[in-house]
């Protein structure tokens, strides 16, 4: 898949610029040690026009990832949004995947940047992993332990092992990687988070060795307004084989359904789990059809 074209537009520190134009330096430290913050944001057209689902609460992540990791963080989020408005409008995108990046400075040490910069593009991108119930594998690859990098920050270098867990899953077969913790317990997909039902109740893992995702947040809140338990803990494989269904969600996969983990098969009609339920009202939420949002 191609991102850009000759015509796309970037935002770069304050300017509006082509991205074939668009240049960076090859001794920043993002480039050398994955020392960098994102965001993954989603914009929908809806009824009201296009509207940029939860920017405020991503960039307010944007800059809590930078504060974790020592990263400066120099600019005004509200004029980054409408800055990203202004974006989408120039490159003529109603749904769209959008990308706030916040990279450092050349610099061969490792210690502090010298310096950071901060990009904003946007594609048109469907949901990460289809429409299809997802077949997962329990991957080989742990979590890295929360003492070694913030978990709750959304690093680039954090994703290398994401990367190696998914391409590991692909060659065997499988959609998605499911990764455990260091203390054996389910902490998420490669890039999504996961839900398990049982008996009618969602459950969770709880916060520590996951990325606390915005999407997991929003599942959560749509789980007050339609009267779901929602159950954060620790979860098992146990769990998983004695689940009834379960279910990724992420701003890039949004909600997707899950088939089977290794041998573990779920019931097969998706459209009589909570899931599904969760699925359709989240739609509902980001195409604002159903304003959850006066309640949430």
């Amino acid at each position: 898949m191609k991102y850009y074209n000759s015509n796309t537009i970037i935002y770069l520190n304050g300017a509006f610029e082509k991205a074939v134009n668009s240049s960076t330096d090859l001794y920043g430290q993002s480039l050398h040690y994955g020392y960098a913050a994102f965001e993954g944001i989603r914009a929908y057209k809806t009824h009201n026009g296009n509207r940029i689902f939860k920017a405020a609460a991503h960039f307010d992540r944007l800059e809590r990832s930078c504060q974790l990791a020592n990263i400066p963080f120099p600019w005004d989020k509200q004029e980054l949004i409408a800055a990203t408005y202004k974006l989408l409008q120039l490159n003529k995108l109603k749904d769209a995947y959008i990308r706030p990046l916040v990279f450092c400075h050349p610099n061969m040490k490792l210690n502090e940047p010298s310096g950071v910069s901060i990009l904003i593009c946007a594609w048109e991108w469907d949901a990460y992993s289809g429409n299809k119930l997802l077949k997962l594998t329990v991957s080989d690859y742990e979590r890295p332990n929360p003492k070694s990098v913030p978990m709750e920050a959304k690093l680039s270098g954090n994703y290398v092992n994401s990367i190696l867990a998914t391409t590991a899953a692909n060659i065997n077969g499988y959609d998605e990687a499911l990764l455990l913790d260091m203390h054996g317990f389910v902490a998420e997909a490669s890039g999504a988070n996961i839900f398990l039902e049982k008996d009618g109740k969602l459950y969770t893992p709880s916060p520590g060795n996951i990325l606390p995702g915005i999407t997991r947040a929003t599942v959560k809140e749509l789980c007050n307004v339609l009267d779901i338990e929602c159950i954060e803990k620790k979860l098992t494989i146990e769990d998983l084989k004695n689940a009834d269904s379960a279910f990724l969600c992420g701003t890039a996969t949004e909600i997707a359904g899950i088939a089977s983990i290794d041998d573990i098969v779920y019931r097969p009609l998706w459209r009589e789990s909570v899931g599904y339920t969760i699925q359709r009202a989240y739609k509902n939420l980001v195409l604002e059809k159903v304003n959850y949002e006066v309640i949430i």
